[in-house]
């Protein structure tokens, strides 16, 4: 098949799905709507910067910072200023004037499209890559994914978005989710129950060579993760926020939990990937006076992530809006424990008390509480352990996931 993809050609999760079809033999060809560089051999890239998409990483990179989105509460609960201006003018671009933004990028996607010719249009995501998608994509099928926050957090922000969103799905030809619960919420939104669907792991699941208990091989590691996991007492607990910054991830929450945890388990260090150049992350770790057990960490590669993952005891995802985190079922795949908020999505996997505990992702002494429960019985850890790895071998694993997928586009494609 010739297949196009509008995606965020930086995301690890879109280049793990793309990356099965240019490893089974068909012609792929990206339009990204972040300027980037896969590590992928792609028969064409084109790049299209939608909703003021590279206006962020223009600034980061004269600032030299390369960090992400700020959520606006510091650890004392009380207004972050910085962070909340930041997260409030990005959304400001993108939510209000970023749909203006639309038809100038639907012209330039739909000459790539003619130009390619493909048999399937697949974008991935719909802000704002299945608006664009949708309003250029002409003649070839369409396929749309939806992400963990498209429908909760993106679609209702103001009027236009969430008229976009309707569009999109009005166009689209089939549909790819990774929940039930937004399968649900999209015929809510105008798409047809009688086109086709798919419910799979966003990200293409998970990759037992890589994502498997066992002890962490620190041979294979280098770099700042090898020093921290090498600099950890065999008896201390460990436990993993994985999510980095972003603005639905209640990071105030997490920090502030972690005195709280603290003092029921005192040797516990906490790893924070994503986090390292985070200047708030370091103002709460000031704050807090709980700078000698967080290490904050760059972006971790996915042997990194599974060697932290194995390392841990607990993993944290403290979420306001989710569909099924990549990192949610890599840590399950580890045998680390989820400590994750209480969403719809969430328990399409996770049975509070059972190979999980779900909890408010805004209390820090809800959350402070579960890890210490977690943290504090071998049992319930081992109990989890058991039924997680069976739902990912049932449900997650990469080549079965991507299998279904190539199955689904051939149903599709023209």
């Amino acid at each position: 098949m010739r297949l196009l993809f509008v995606a965020d050609g930086r995301s690890p999760i879109a280049l793990n799905w793309i990356a099965h079809f240019i490893e089974a033999g068909h012609e792929v060809h990206m339009l990204s709507t972040f300027p980037c560089k896969p590590d992928l051999e792609l028969s064409s890239l084109n790049v299209v910067p939608i909703a003021f998409s590279g206006v962020g990483m223009r600034l980061r990179a004269r600032r030299g910072k390369p960090g992400r989105e700020l959520h606006p509460a510091s650890a004392t609960g009380r207004p972050s200023i910085g962070g909340a201006r930041m997260i409030g003018l990005r959304a400001f671009l993108r939510h209000w004037l970023g749909p203006l933004t639309v038809p100038w990028a639907a012209e330039r996607a739909r000459k790539a499209m003619q130009a390619v010719q493909p048999d399937l249009v697949h974008a991935m995501r719909i802000p704002f890559e299945g608006i664009v998608a949708a309003a250029a994509c002409l003649s070839a099928p369409l396929l749309i994914s939806v992400w963990g926050n498209d429908f909760t957090l993106h679609a209702p922000s103001t009027p236009w978005m969430g008229l976009l969103t309707r569009r999109a799905l009005t166009r689209a030809d089939a549909l790819h989710v990774d929940c039930q619960r937004d399968l649900h919420l999209a015929y809510d939104l105008g798409f047809s129950r009688e086109r086709p669907k798919l419910v799979l792991p966003g990200g293409g699941g998970v990759r037992p060579e890589i994502f498997h208990p066992g002890a962490p091989d620190l041979a294979a590691l280098d770099g700042p993760l090898k020093a921290v996991l090498r600099g950890i007492s065999p008896e201390a607990k460990v436990v993993i926020n994985p999510r980095g910054f972003r603005a639905y991830v209640r990071n105030d929450t997490f920090f502030q939990a972690i005195p709280r945890i603290l003092k029921v388990h005192p040797r516990t260090i906490f790893i924070c990937p994503a986090m390292a150049n985070q200047a708030q992350a370091k103002r709460w770790i000031g704050q807090l006076g709980i700078g000698a057990v967080v290490h904050l960490l760059p972006m971790l590669s996915p042997i990194e992530m599974a060697a932290t993952f194995q390392r841990a005891q607990v993993t944290v995802s403290p979420t306001e809006h989710d569909g099924t985190p990549n990192t949610l079922l890599e840590a399950m795949a580890c045998g680390c424990f989820p400590v994750v908020g209480d969403l719809e999505s969430i328990r399409e996997w996770i049975e509070d008390g059972v190979n999980g505990l779900l909890v408010d992702a805004g209390d820090p002494e809800a959350l402070a509480r579960s890890v210490v429960r977690a943290l504090s019985s071998d049992k319930l850890r081992a109990q989890a352990t058991k039924r997680n790895l069976r739902l990912v071998a049932e449900r997650a694993t990469y080549l079965e996931v991507m299998a279904e997928a190539e199955a689904f586009y051939r149903k599709i494609a023209r």
